[in-house]
């Protein structure tokens, strides 16, 4: 098994190529279930290292698996690999060359980052125990590629034993790795409301039920539902994010419509504030005359890293940028993470990768200049195959201090 930093000069010696494939994505990115091009170009690469491919899994969706010289378990890598409907503004050469898409969440450099993993494994396939899937999942951003991945049978043949991803994390500065045990990314769900009231002239308001009065009260209650019947102990954010209706100034609205967006840590929380919503904008609505339909589109799970393979994660990790360099986030994040699906049915954990080039300013994802420092892909990379080695090989390298000297054990 290679050692750690043998691990890391070959990381590094791969960061051009993977500088290459990452710009050439962002030149050319694709949104979910869209990903032709990205997939074939990944399916390709994978073929030339004679990793066993298999397209369109779960729609455009790719998965290789290299197969060890000895028999063992499975260990998968996961990457995302779909952009968004966002106008690039960037003054880059690599700017997006499709109007209205960009890769503003770095999963261009997801892809980049595993190819080169695989690169690397590859060239060590004999001295694996098991076998490594390399899973290149569609629309992560939306609905959902995970479950389709899932449902195809891609945590099977051969069964997967424990999975691992990583997001490129600007506001973590390169060189450093974030890990939260437990629940890390929160569920989602999307709530659409349709008030349906009573048109009339603006000047008669008692001749008619206001859509959009009966929406304003929907809209205050449903924010009480977080801050007066929410244990503040079971983190919620509940957010209005549309709301439309009416026709000119002097017209009483007969509808309004809104969509809402839900955050949960946890699925009784979840459940309960769900019903919470139906109950309250019912009741409201009838309160004041109106009715109302609610609709409910439940999104991803929570994303629940376990704690041994976080552990795990953390060891592995601490080889490639160091102890002191691995950031414990106290708090998970309320944004969401389709990685959750893969997590439902094997161990594993999902990692921050940090990608902030110190003394610049942090540009946030999914904005319009988003961006990130390349070099953290060589890191991704190393971390991505030191993963894969600590999993698959029996002799394990462990660092005896912080100096990083290195022995077998």
């Amino acid at each position: 098994m290679p050692s750690p930093d043998v691990i890391i000069e070959k990381a590094q010696g791969l960061l051009p190529k993977m500088i290459e494939i990452r710009r050439y994505l962002h030149m050319h990115p694709e949104l979910g279930g869209q990903e032709y091009e990205t997939s074939r170009h990944i399916a390709e690469t994978l073929e030339d290292l004679d990793i066993e491919t298999k397209r369109q899994v779960g729609g455009t969706g790719v998965v290789g698996l290299l197969r060890g010289k000895r028999p063992g378990e499975t260990v998968a890598l996961r990457a995302d690999m779909d952009a968004l409907p966002i106008q690039d503004k960037k003054d880059v050469i690599y700017r997006s060359r499709h109007p209205g898409v960009m890769h503003a969440c770095g999963h261009d450099g997801h892809v980049a980052m595993l190819l080169g993993a695989a690169t690397l494994l590859s060239r060590c396939r004999d001295e694996l125990d098991g076998n490594v899937k390399f899973i290149f999942q569609p629309a992560e951003e939306g609905p959902g590629g995970a479950a389709l991945m899932v449902r195809e049978g891609v945590m099977d043949n051969p069964r997967v034993s424990a999975i691992f991803g990583m997001h490129i994390w600007p506001d973590l500065p390169l060189g450093k790795v974030g890990l939260k045990s437990g629940p890390a990314f929160a569920a989602t769900d999307e709530i659409f409301i349709k008030v349906i009231g009573q048109g009339g002239h603006g000047a008669a308001p008692h001749r008619a039920i206001d859509a959009i009065v009966v929406a304003s009260n929907i809209v205050l209650a449903l924010q009480a539902l977080v801050s007066r019947e929410t244990d503040p102990m079971d983190p919620v954010v509940l957010t209005v994010g549309t709301i439309s209706g009416g026709y000119k100034p002097n017209v009483i609205a007969d509808e309004v419509t809104m969509g809402a967006t839900l955050r949960t840590l946890s699925s009784r929380v979840r459940a309960d504030i769900l019903r919470r919503i139906e109950r309250t904008a019912h009741g409201i609505a009838k309160g004041l005359g109106a009715t109302c339909e609610v609709t409910v589109k439940n999104g991803y799970p929570v994303a629940v890293n376990s704690p041994d393979m976080t552990d795990f994660a953390e060891e592995a990790a601490s080889k490639v940028v160091g102890e002191e360099n691995i950031v414990h986030e106290e708090h998970p994040s309320m944004g969401s993470e389709d990685f959750g699906y893969y997590l439902q049915r094997a161990r594993g954990c999902f990692l921050m990768l940090g990608a902030g080039t110190p003394g610049k300013p942090v540009v946030p994802a999914h904005s319009p200049k988003f961006d990130f420092d390349e070099r953290a892909m060589a890191i991704g990379c190393a971390i991505f195959a030191q993963l894969a080695f600590s999993f698959c090989v029996s002799e394990r390298w462990i660092s005896p201090d912080a100096r990083g000297g290195l022995f077998r054990v």
